[in-house]
C-alpha cells in the first residue's frame, strides 16, 4: 500500500514538474525617492540650486537609494521598480540625467539589467498653474517592454503606462503621481480628474479583457481609506470613488468591482508609508486587478505585500522614514516615503475560470475612519543646545546642528511669517500643529522676547526652527 502511494506520488510530481519549472516569480517595488535631482545646476526647485545642492549630495542620495533597493531579493533587487519624483532633465545634452545616474548607481551595487522608461514630462512645459514640470515618474524593468503610453493629467505628472511581457504573459503597469494635498478638498477635485484619466484607460483594457493583469502603483497622494478618513469634507474621492479602489478581496471575482488595494493585506496598525502631523499616511499605493487572482498569465502571491522599512537603514529608531536633507557636507537620508513591495508569479494553466486560494482575505470595503498615530522620538528639553553656546551663524548652518533641538531666545520679528531675531539674523519659526500655531500668533507680539526649543532645519532654502509641541514654548 505504501509502495503504491509512493509511486503515485512520484508520478504526480513528474507531471507537475514542468508546470512548476515554468513559473516565473518576480517582485514589484514602488518608491518615491523625494526629489532625486542631478547636480547640473539647472533645477526647477529652489532646494536643488548649486548653492544648496551639489555633486556630493547627489552621489550620497544615489548611494542611499541604491542601498535600499539592493537590500531586496538577496541583493538582486526587484525586477520592476516604479519610481516617483525623479527630475525632468533640463540639460539633456550635458551631464547624465538623474534617471541615468540612478541606473548607474544601482548597477554599481549589482542591481542591473533594467530598461528605463521615462514618464515623458517635458522640462519646457508648464502645468496649468504656470509651474514648470520639474519631476516625473520613471519605470525600471528587466522584462521586455511591449508598449508604452503616457497619459497627461491636470496639475500632476504624466501617468506612465508600460506593458511588459513576463514569461510569455502580458502585464500592464501604471506608474502614478497624482496632485498633492491628501487632506485638501480643493486638491481632491484635481485628483478626481487625475483618477478619471486612469479609470478611463482601465475601462478600455478591461472591456477588451475582463481578466487583464494590471498593477497600479505610485504616489496617489490619497489615503487608502480616503472616503472614510475625510468623509466630512470629501463626499466623493479620487481613489475610492472615481478609481474604485477598495478592500474586499473576494468581490473582485465578480463583475462589479475589478480592483483590490493591497494595503488591506496588512493589520490596520501596520498601514503606513509616510508621516504627517504624527499620523501615518498611505500615499503610496499598489492596487491590482482581478486578473491577478486567476490561473492565467500573472498571479499575485497572497499576503506578499510589505512596507520596505529597514531599521538602521531608511527607518529611524521609532520606525519613521529617514527623510532626505541637503544639509551637511554631503547631505544625508533617504526619503519621506517608505517604498512598498509585492510579489507575483506567472502561472501556466491558462485558466481564467479558477481563483487562487486566499488566507485571511479582507472583506471590508473602505477601512477605518481613524488615522494611526506614528511614534515620536522623545526630546529631552533640558538637553537642548542653547543658541548662545553655538556662537556663530556659520557654525549653526554647517550641518552639525540640523535636526537637533536648540534652545532659542530672541525677539519676535514683524511680518506675516512667524520668525525670531537671534544671532543678528531672522529665522523662520514653523509650528506644524495648526492649533498651536494659531495660539502663538495670538500670544506673541512683534518685538517681544520669546523663548522656545526648536529643531533646526531648512525649507525651500529658508532656515527655520520647528516647534513640535506646546511644551517646547517657554515664553
Amino acid at each position: 500500500m505504501s509502495c503504491r502511494r509512493s509511486r503515485s506520488g512520484l508520478l504526480l510530481a513528474l507531471l507537475l514538474a514542468p508546470l512548476i519549472l515554468s513559473a516565473r516569480p518576480f517582485s514589484v517595488l514602488v518608491y518615491n525617492v523625494e526629489n532625486l535631482f542631478d547636480a547640473d545646476g539647472e533645477a526647477a526647485y529652489d532646494d536643488y540650486q548649486p548653492d544648496r545642492y551639489g555633486q556630493r549630495q547627489f552621489e550620497t542620495k544615489l548611494r542611499n537609494i541604491a542601498s535600499v533597493v539592493a537590500h531586496l531579493d538577496d541583493g538582486r533587487g526587484p525586477d520592476v521598480i516604479l519610481f516617483q519624483e525623479i527630475e525632468v532633465d533640463r540639460t539633456p545634452d550635458r551631464a547624465p540625467s538623474a534617471a541615468e545616474s540612478l541606473q548607474r548607481a544601482l548597477a554599481e551595487r549589482g542591481v542591473a539589467g533594467y530598461t528605463v522608461i521615462l514618464g515623458g514630462d517635458v522640462a519646457t512645459e508648464r502645468h496649468e498653474a504656470g509651474n514648470l514640470r520639474a519631476i516625473q515618474c520613471v519605470t525600471f524593468s528587466r522584462f521586455p517592454v511591449r508598449e508604452v503610453r503616457r497619459h497627461r493629467t491636470r496639475l500632476a505628472r504624466n501617468i506612465l503606462e508600460v506593458t511588459l511581457e513576463v514569461d510569455g504573459a502580458r502585464v500592464h503597469i501604471f506608474n502614478n503621481h497624482w496632485k498633492s494635498g491628501a487632506g485638501d478638498p480643493g486638491m481632491e477635485k484635481v485628483r478626481r480628474e487625475n483618477a478619471a484619466v486612469l479609470r478611463a484607460r482601465l475601462d478600455e483594457i478591461l472591456k477588451a479583457d475582463p481578466h487583464a493583469d494590471i498593477i497600479l502603483g505610485g504616489d496617489f497622494n490619497s489615503q487608502y481609506n480616503q472616503n472614510r478618513r475625510y468623509a466630512q469634507t470629501m463626499p466623493e474621492t479620487a481613489l475610492n470613488g472615481v478609481l474604485r479602489s477598495q478592500g474586499n478581496e473576494l468581490v473582485i471575482r465578480g463583475p462589479q468591482r475589478d480592483l483590490y488595494n493591497l494595503w488591506f493585506e496588512l493589520p490596520e496598525a501596520e498601514r503606513g508609508s509616510d508621516v504627517f502631523r504624527d499620523e501615518w499616511g498611505t500615499l503610496m499605493q499598489m492596487i491590482i486587478s482581478r486578473g491577478l487572482y486567476d490561473f492565467r498569465g500573472v498571479q499575485y502571491v497572497d499576503n506578499s505585500f510589505a512596507v520596505v522599512k529597514v531599521a538602521g537603514l531608511n527607518a529611524t529608531p521609532e520606525g519613521r522614514p529617514v527623510r532626505w536633507t541637503n544639509e551637511g557636507p554631503a547631505g544625508a537620508g533617504f526619503s519621506d516615503h517608505f517604498p512598498i513591495l509585492a510579489r507575483f508569479t506567472t502561472v501556466p494553466d491558462g485558466r481564467a475560470d479558477r481563483w487562487i486560494m486566499l488566507t485571511r482575505p479582507s472583506e471590508t470595503d473602505e477601512g477605518p475612519a481613524r488615522a494611526v498615530r506614528a511614534p515620536r522620538a522623545a526630546v529631552d528639553l533640558a538637553a537642548a543646545i542653547p543658541l548662545a553656546q553655538v556662537g556663530s551663524v556659520d557654525r549653526l548652518r554647517d550641518g552639525s546642528f540640523t535636526g537637533k533641538p536648540i534652545a532659542v531666545e530672541g525677539r519676535l520679528a514683524g511680518g506675516e511669517r512667524l520668525a525670531v531675531e537671534a544671532l543678528g539674523e531672522t529665522w523662520d519659526v514653523w509650528v506644524p500643529d495648526p492649533a498651536l500655531r494659531a495660539e502663538l500668533r495670538r500670544r506673541w507680539r512683534a518685538g517681544e522676547k520669546i523663548a522656545f526649543v526648536g529643531q533646526l532645519g531648512r525649507y525651500k532654502g529658508r532656515w527655520q526652527f520647528v516647534i513640535e509641541q506646546k511644551e517646547w514654548v517657554s515664553r
